[in-house]
């Protein structure tokens, strides 16, 4: 979709410029230029040639200003691609970076498994975890915090527990990640009311 709109920024770029030359080559066919009128520059120039100067000097401005407006966009379009390129990955591999924190919670609700199987999967989640923030991932603060639909997505509402937890999260269903400071996924939460 970017490629596209590239293409087409580049294409009409391309058509202002040919009409823009084509304007050009047409004053520059019917001036008439003959010995006696060539431009010489010790003479004054032709009378005329002031206003067609400033029409080809705006002219060629615009152009200018519009090449370097598209090059400022282009170059912060291909900043955003490569900020972003690797959401698509990140957003597949959070449910097992999910799957992991369950793991981690119910071997602390049985007493069954061993500690030092425990103690392998805290050691994975963790180094899983490092690799996905060393990549920019950050996870969301949101338990007791305020509920904001910027970040939140708020699955039910339950009477708060407490009068200073009214409008404030009181579980996380599902935890909110951010990629650089943009959200990948909202926090699935629980609001007190």
């Amino acid at each position: 979709m970017i490629g596209k709109s590239k293409k087409e920024a580049k294409k009409q770029m391309n058509k202002k410029h040919d009409h823009e030359e084509a304007a050009a080559q047409e004053i520059l066919e019917n001036a008439p230029i003959s010995e006696s009128t060539a431009i010489n520059m010790d003479q004054p120039l032709p009378e005329g040639s002031d206003k067609q100067y400033a029409e080809l000097n705006d002219k060629y401005l615009r152009l200018y200003s519009d090449f370097d407006n598209f090059r400022k966009r282009t170059l912060k379009e291909k900043i955003e691609l490569s900020k972003y390129a690797s959401a698509e990955i990140i957003v597949k591999l959070l449910p097992v970076l999910d799957d992991f924190e369950r793991a981690i919670k119910a071997f602390d609700l049985t007493q069954e498994a061993g500690q030092v199987t425990k103690d392998g999967m805290v050691l994975i989640f963790n180094k899983f975890l490092t690799i996905l923030q060393q990549q920019g991932l950050e996870p969301m603060r949101a338990a007791g915090e305020s509920f904001d639909t910027d970040f939140h997505e708020a699955i039910t509402n339950i009477p708060a527990p407490a009068p200073e937890q009214q409008g404030k999260i009181v579980d996380v269903v599902e935890k909110g990640y951010l990629l650089g400071g943009k959200v990948i996924r909202y926090a699935k939460v629980v609001v007190g009311s």
